[in-house]
Order: C-alpha cells, then sequence, then structure tokens
C-alpha cells in the first residue's frame, strides 16, 4: 500500500470513487467516512477495518475482486492512516464539510457530526469503557449531539425547554468553529484512559444529580449523561 499522504488529488479521486456505479449509491460522501474514520481511530477498543469499511462501503465492500472497490479501499486506508497520524501528533483534523445546497454558504455539520457519533458506536458503549470518566465524556460529546440534532429532538419530544434561535446559532456557530478540537479532545481522551493518565478537568465537574449543562432542565444523568446516549 502506498504511504505517502493523500494528496488533493487523491482526495477528489476517493470522492468519485465513492460515487461509483459498484458502490449502489451505498457507499457514504467523503464528509461522512472522515468523520467515521476520526470516531474509529480514538475509539477505546481497536476497530478493525473489516468492521468499518462495510459500514463506509455498504453491500459494494464484499465486491474485493473488483478494482473500483480495490482501489477505493486503498484511499480509505490511506485516509485512515493520515488522520490517525495527525490526531497522534495532535496537530487536529480539519472536517470536509458538503455545502447544506449547492451554492450555499451553510455547511452540513450535522452529517459530519451524525457519522462521528455512529462510528464511534463501532467501538462498543464509549460511556461504559469511560467509567468512571463517564460525565467527562458525556460533556465532550455534548458538541457533536449539539450539531446533529440529538439534544434539540429529544428536548421537543419531550416538551422540554429549549434555546432561543439566538442563542442556538450562537452556540452552534461556537461549535462548528472548534469541530477540530473538540475532535481531538476526544481522541486524546482516550489515549489518556489507554495510557492511564488522568483525565484533566479545565472546569468543575457535572454532578449526576446537577442541571445538564446543555441547558434541557433536566438532570445530567436524565440528559447527555445518559449511558445509553450513544447507542
Amino acid at each position: 500500500m502506498n504511504p505517502n499522504p493523500l494528496t488533493e488529488a487523491d482526495l477528489d479521486r476517493l470522492e468519485e470513487l465513492l460515487e461509483a456505479e459498484v458502490f449502489g449509491e451505498e457507499a457514504m460522501r467523503l464528509d461522512e467516512a472522515q468523520a467515521l474514520i476520526c470516531a474509529v481511530v480514538s475509539s477505546p477498543e481497536p476497530i478493525q477495518p473489516a468492521l468499518w469499511l462495510p459500514e463506509v462501503l455498504g453491500p459494494g465492500a464484499e465486491k474485493s475482486n473488483d478494482p473500483v472497490v480495490g482501489e477505493t479501499v486503498e484511499l480509505l486506508m490511506r485516509l485512515n492512516n493520515d488522520i490517525a497520524k495527525s490526531l497522534f501528533d495532535d496537530e487536529t483534523v480539519s472536517p470536509m464539510l458538503y455545502p447544506l445546497e449547492e451554492d450555499s454558504e451553510d455547511y452540513d455539520f450535522a452529517a459530519w457530526a451524525d457519522a462521528y457519533v455512529y462510528g464511534a458506536g463501532l467501538g462498543g458503549d464509549w460511556y461504559d469503557l469511560a467509567g468512571k470518566h463517564a460525565d467527562d465524556l458525556s460533556e465532550l460529546l455534548e458538541p457533536m449531539f449539539m450539531l446533529n440534532g440529538m439534544l434539540k429532538e429529544d428536548a421537543e419530544k419531550n416538551g422540554e425547554r429549549w434555546f432561543n434561535p439566538a442563542e442556538e446559532e450562537r452556540l452552534l456557530a461556537d461549535i462548528q468553529d472548534n469541530l477540530p478540537v473538540i475532535v481531538q479532545t476526544l481522541y486524546n481522551f482516550w489515549r489518556a484512559k489507554r495510557g492511564g493518565a488522568t483525565v484533566q478537568r479545565d472546569e468543575p465537574k457535572t454532578g449526576r444529580n446537577d442541571p445538564c449543562p446543555c441547558g434541557s432542565g433536566k438532570k445530567f444523568k436524565q440528559c447527555c449523561g445518559r449511558p445509553d446516549k450513544l447507542n
């Protein structure tokens, strides 16, 4: 396999291949593939390519003898290696984002966050694996649930208070601006856990019975601290 980092031309080629007929429109977009791989690389438990590649490519991944599939897999593995190196070196990863509509200046952060959350689920129950640091993990993952709309959906479903439009827009803009750092911080969280280091906190810890910091009005353990949030 080519050990060199992906070039812009390689990324363009990968984007084209993901839309190839062999995948029958079942493959992820390039932005979604990047997000899922960011979660896979960060996972507390090793996730083998045999597990995550079919999630990216759909049933077409089984056609291993097809040269298009082979080329796509090779480029995805190189993307995986690039992301792993960047996060390991604490260089952060710039999210690849698609516009919500053609010529739009608004980008589909929700799809990126959704793919990240899905990829995180491939590594087992993150909250279970976080153990006594599950509360810390909940706070780190909260921005992803804000971006993909899960927090708002839960609040509306339960008739709970939500942010006014201006505040919601401000919060989302702040998360979008800081998404590379959020992804890096999640990676560093699990790297510290794997290395046996203590997870450092810059702010006071949110107790399980304290109001959830997302502003939903629920207790933390009933909202972002729920153990099923990532399942």
